[in-house]
């Protein structure tokens, strides 16, 4: 038997047969074009062909090789790129790039270059460093961008006031004066026109407005300006396309080897750059969009890479400009509704349509109409909002930088520049560090501003030294980045110190910066109340007591060696027994004051704590607080929530001071008014917040692990009454509403979206919710705001593994919890 065919029946490649019962599969996929893929397609076609022809233009290439680019741009990478809807093509960001090698070596020599840049582009893919591309400082790519679009509004200038440019901007400069004493009246009108119309068409007022600006100011721009010098016999230059049998294509590179080595290096960098950003920026686009008629996959950088260079290959090889994807088209297809490739495809196809079919009408459009196009294209590449940027990042230098040495020496030469000058400031920031000593108190303040290298290691001893022997202090880190010998010195510094009586406490005025290491200050590691690691760390080595539990003695709970917890908010999760003493240490070591060297007070952790929020978030905090001492409180919601101290309201619900009036209790319960030995401070609580604070609603939050859920499913009726049993026997309604056969009165129970409970403690948990919303209906003043529309109830069920919330939907029979979804808070 062959090898190669499978030896059972069964085997992998055994073709599949379809279900008996079921219909033959039928026949091939049509190849189908989503209406909206077709009408973005259009919009972006109308805007590529005047741009097209404008760019070719600008860098001195035949005409139609912006035609050609445009096609291989639409229909090659857009099949085989990796950014769905980026639409490529020649691209302003090129223009002086391409100029300046039709210069230096020819049409012939760009085609070829433009082929070697797009095998190197497919070599860059192949090993995968699209993402290294992201690394170029913003302050960089928006410098080259803005040199760019000077050097191409300076250029065009030239031919919009009729004359020619010149090769370089500084030339362009000095020619101007003669240029505007020589002024071409028919030129600067079509030219006057195109501008106009490209400024006022977006801005039409009204009805009409809306429904024609849905056409491209572009089209209407270089349209009408056609249409007015047609109509009115203005002679002037316009498009020559000639045949396309005499269409020259790309031939072997001429010149010097490293000058075309440079050329090809600096047409790979500007394609790949403004490519890949552009993707990014698509994305971006594309998750800002709402109600999508389609899913649009995020993009794959490295094919898109890819795709690029293929693109290139082919455009080089029948004679266009080089291809990169382009803003403006790719943020018109996104708006346009686009859902995938094909709208960009069907671009390529229609400017293949129009190249070889209306060439009549295309040589009908004047230069100094796609002239004026250019060179407000250009001027857009001096982006007001990047200069905002930059500045605030304090990187205008930069910029300034990239953006002159592209104006004045090229685009390769600018780029190059800005990298040296950005290393040179990363260095800057690096190596410059302020440090300062204040005494406030009696308290000793090291304040450090800046990155901590070996450089500052001087000052920063010199500083400490500073402080007087038993003296209080703090070091505040003002920076991100702290390397091996300034930590050396600190801590050397801060042990000696602690040693001669003084106190040390190391902290950073901005989160992530608690850089220290303070274990022999307190004997313990971490900073107060540790957050989100429970207050569970490494403590300094003791020998227990005989019969102490070794991890008790460390400053673990004591119930996190048997996994089994206490109390009501008893869940199996350690540190959440409930106990006094359980959050982080056991009561007997005294907190995070700890069991090492020197035993601290008890309220040690607590006071701590408080002194961290007096340094650090008080100052931030002060005048909210003061204008809500002030005015009073006055929040918009109840929120009823469980006393478990892992549910955090103000993280889950992103509310601060003031927003919402928090009631906790074991077990989220609302007792029943006039209740037999009901609990008044729920009721007092609810007819404060309705009657006096007026809240609008009142939310009942549940959550997983709930530890009065599965006291309440193991409760013994016939047990000891303590506090807890009669506390618990609020929950008995809703042990009633879930039965152990959930079936047997066939009402439907509150459930989740789209799955069922994990466990009976969750089905209780949720019954719970909807359960304590009709004794919510009960109390008096509820009912009565429910009356007057004044208020509205809201169930809510918080998932502690999965950090996420459900609200409750009660359109469904028995109450639905459903998944809070993402959304875009800045749309």
């Amino acid at each position: 038997m062959s090898a190669c065919v499978p030896a059972r029946a069964d085997s992998a490649r055994t073709k599949h047969v379809h279900p008996p019962h079921s219909p033959p599969p039928g026949g091939p996929r049509r190849f189908r074009v989503a209406g909206a893929d077709v009408s973005a397609a259009i919009a972006v076609f109308l805007i590529a062909l005047p741009l097209s022809l404008g760019i070719a233009l600008a860098t001195g290439a035949p005409l139609q090789a912006g035609l050609v680019a445009a096609a291989v741009g639409g229909i090659v990478a857009g099949r085989i790129g990796g950014c769905p809807l980026q639409v490529s093509g020649p691209a302003a960001g090129l223009t002086v790039v391409t100029a300046d090698l039709i210069q230096q070596y020819g049409w012939r020599t760009t085609c070829a270059i433009t082929v070697f840049a797009g095998i190197a582009q497919l070599g860059l893919g192949c090993l995968r460093v699209a993402r290294t591309a992201l690394a170029v400082s913003p302050a960089i790519v928006h410098g080259m961008l803005a040199g760019i679009g000077v050097t191409i509004a300076v250029a065009q200038l030239h031919i919009v006031l009729g004359g020619t440019p010149q090769s370089s901007v500084p030339d362009n400069l000095i020619a101007l004066p003669a240029q505007l004493a020589n002024l071409h009246p028919a030129d600067v009108a079509v030219s006057v026109l195109t501008l106009t119309l490209l400024l006022l068409w977006p801005r039409l007022p009204g009805r009409a407005g809306d429904v024609l600006g849905k056409l491209p100011a572009a089209l209407i721009a270089v349209g009408g300006a056609t249409a007015v010098a047609a109509l009115t016999g203005l002679r002037l230059p316009k498009v020559d396309l000639p045949s396309w049998s005499s269409h020259a294509l790309a031939s072997l590179p001429e010149g010097p080897v490293l000058g075309l080595v440079a050329a090809v290096l600096t047409t790979t960098l500007v394609c790949s750059v403004q490519s890949l950003l552009g993707a990014v920026a698509v994305d971006k686009l594309v998750a800002a969009r709402p109600a999508l008629t389609g899913r649009v996959k995020r993009s794959d950088l490295d094919r898109e890479l890819l795709g690029q260079g293929a693109a290139n290959i082919v455009s080089g090889s029948l004679g266009g400009l080089p291809i990169a994807g382009v803003a403006v088209r790719s943020s018109a297809n996104v708006a346009a509704g686009a859902v995938s490739r094909n709208s960009t495809m069907l671009h390529g196809v229609l400017v293949v349509i129009a190249a070889l079919l209306l060439v009549p009408a295309l040589e009908l459009i004047p230069l100094a109409s796609l002239a004026a196009l250019v060179m407000s294209v250009g001027l857009k590449m001096v982006s007001l909002n990047h200069i905002r940027t930059v500045t605030r990042h304090r990187e205008v230098l930069v910029y300034a930088v990239t953006t002159c040495g592209v104006v004045f020496l090229g685009v390769l030469e600018g780029v190059v520049l800005g990298i040296a000058v950005a290393v040179g400031v990363a260095l800057h920031r690096l190596t410059r560090t302020r440090i300062t000593h204040d005494d406030v108190e009696g308290v000793h303040h090291v304040h450090v501003r800046g990155q901590l290298t070996f450089l500052a290691v001087p000052r920063l001893s010199r500083v400490l030294h500073q402080v007087p022997h038993g003296a209080d202090a703090v070091v505040e880190l003002d920076g991100s980045f702290m390397d091996h010998a300034a930590y050396e010195t600190l801590q050397d510094w801060q042990k000696t110190h602690t040693a001669q009586g003084g106190a040390v406490d190391i902290t950073g005025r901005r989160p992530g910066t608690r850089i220290s290491e303070p274990a022999e200050v307190d004997g313990c590691r971490c900073r107060p109340w540790t957050p989100w690691r429970n207050h569970q760390c490494e403590r300094p080595s003791k020998a227990p007591a005989p019969g102490t539990d070794r991890r008790a003695a460390a400053g673990a709970p004591t119930g996190e060696s048997s996994g089994t917890t206490t109390g009501p908010n008893a869940s199996g999760t350690s540190g959440e027994s409930g106990v006094p003493g359980a959050h982080g240490a056991p009561a007997a070591t005294g907190g995070t004051g700890g069991t090492g060297a020197t035993d601290q007070p008890r309220g040690h952790e607590l006071a701590r704590g408080i002194s961290a929020f007096h340094r650090n978030t008080a100052p931030l905090m002060r005048r909210e607080l003061a204008r809500l001492a002030r005015e009073g409180q006055q929040p918009s919601q109840l929120f009823l929530t469980c006393a478990d101290s892992r549910v955090v309201t103000s993280m889950i619900t992103s509310s601060g001071p003031g927003d919402l009036f928090v009631v906790r209790n074991v077990g989220n319960f609302v007792p029943l008014p006039g209740e037999e030995s009901g609990d008044d401070s729920v009721a007092a609580a609810i007819e404060y917040a309705v009657d006096v604070l007026k809240v609008r609603s009142i939310t009942v939050c549940g959550h997983s692990g709930c530890g009065a859920m599965q006291a309440l499913l193991g409760a013994d009726p016939a047990g000891t009454r303590t506090p807890l049993q009669r506390w618990l026997r609020h929950g008995l309604p809703s042990l009633d509403r879930v039965p152990a056969d959930a079936a047997e009165d066939g009402r439907e129970r509150p459930r989740l979206a789209g799955r069922a409970p994990a466990d009976a403690a969750e089905r209780l948990c949720l019954a719970n919710v909807v359960q304590q919303l009709e004794h919510l209906r009960a109390h008096e003043s509820v009912a009565r705001a429910l009356g007057t529309g004044d208020l509205e109830l809201q169930g809510m069920y918080f998932h502690l593994g999965e950090a996420q919330s459900y609200l409750l939907s009660e359109d469904a029979e028995g109450g639905v919890f459903e998944l809070v979804r993402e959304t875009n808070l800045t749309a």
